[in-house]
């Protein structure tokens, strides 16, 4: 009881600050897809190449071949929030190729028990609701080749739709930019600009709703909160490359750069900037099986004692191949470097060639 009684408060603040421009905005958007990437710390920016290729940098869909499909589902904060996300893509020609992605990250069946005490002070169980908060967003992504040898470029447009139970809901639009350069002795370079225009989202409050919860702690929350926010933008720089080893073994090594436009506890961090780094390794047997690992999310944690302890999230999983079925599974979150709980991730994705 205490539980839910404590998610209310905490959805109805959160509301409250949802105001304008917001370092974090959106945080969903930022947590990845496909287990394959995620066991690599998502250093996969510059060599992501299937259906995937929707969120990780758009240009990596110029590298279909045929129409794929992609799924997948994670829980988080010990099965608490479940999170899924579905893809389609296909080339359309040699020069383009276009993709279409849906997630979810939700909350169900809440205890909302701000009503549980009536006006004469008795405590009544019939007065407990139960409701949802989910946010979802859609994609729409294009990508197409420039006449410069080895250059690609993608574009997603988004449509971010965010409730919370009947107290309130928003709608956000926006839009990435990426691009890849490939050498002719196969290194790979990508760049990914997220919500470039910055991503807008209005929210509509039910102020009936409010009404009822406002006071559920005495002196907070007594004003309507405002019903806008902006979602700053990001960048991801990466490098990878891709080695082999007598035909049968492959090792690809791959590092991010992920930066933000604000003041972070990132490990590097600035006024302008904030700099936080990631690299991940994938060995492959005969294309067949795969091993991955990664390290990422550094960030500066200050203590008790105002000193700071360098904090960091390493990522392991495993991936099976067969005739254009591919399964991968990522454990994240390994020793206990944050306060977040492990979580087990499992990602399929289907090539349509194998139907042919």
């Amino acid at each position: 009881m205490k539980k839910s009684l404590l998610l209310v408060i905490a959805l109805c603040s959160w509301i409250s600050y949802g105001q304008t421009i917001r370092k974090y905005s959106n945080e969903f958007m930022n947590i990845g897809v496909d287990a394959a990437a995620l066991g690599m710390s998502n250093a996969v920016t510059a060599h992501t190449s299937d259906v995937n290729s929707s969120y990780w940098n758009p240009a990596g869909l110029l590298k279909l071949e045929d129409k794929q499909l992609s799924l997948m589902h994670a829980n988080y904060f010990a099965n608490i929030a479940q999170y899924d996300y579905a893809a389609f893509a296909m080339p359309i020609d040699d020069r383009s190729a276009w993709g279409l992605s849906l997630i979810r990250f939700g909350v169900d069946d809440i205890l909302n028990t701000t009503q549980l005490i009536d006006n004469q002070g008795n405590i009544d169980y019939n007065r407990i609701s139960l409701f949802s908060t989910a946010d979802y967003a859609v994609t729409f992504s294009y990508a197409r080749a420039l006449p410069l040898e080895g250059f690609n470029y993608g574009v997603n447009a988004k449509v971010i739709r965010r409730i919370i139970g009947d107290f309130a809901s928003s709608w956000g639009f926006g839009f990435d930019l990426g691009a890849q350069y490939e050498t002719r002795d196969e290194w790979k370079f990508g760049v990914m600009l997220r919500d470039i225009t910055t991503t807008y989202n209005t929210w509509s409050i039910n102020e009936e709703e409010y009404e009822k919860i406002k006071n559920a702690v005495p002196g907070q929350n007594q004003e309507l909160p405002e019903t806008s926010e902006i979602t700053l933008p990001k960048a991801q720089l990466g490098i990878s490359k891709k080695f082999e080893f007598h035909y049968d073994y492959t090792l690809v090594a791959a590092t991010n750069l992920n930066m933000q436009f604000a003041q972070t506890n990132d490990i590097l961090s600035t006024s302008v900037v904030s700099i936080d780094p990631a690299i991940g390794f994938e060995f492959g047997y005969i294309d067949l099986a795969f091993l991955r690992a990664g390290v990422g999310n550094f960030q500066q944690i200050t203590q008790i004692d105002n000193t700071n302890k360098l904090s960091f999230q390493p990522n392991i999983g495993i991936g099976f191949k067969y005739k254009g079925i591919q399964v991968d599974y990522a454990l994240t979150d390994l020793g206990n470097q944050s306060a977040a709980l492990y979580s087990n991730v499992f990602s399929l994705k289907v090539d349509f060639s194998i139907f042919r």
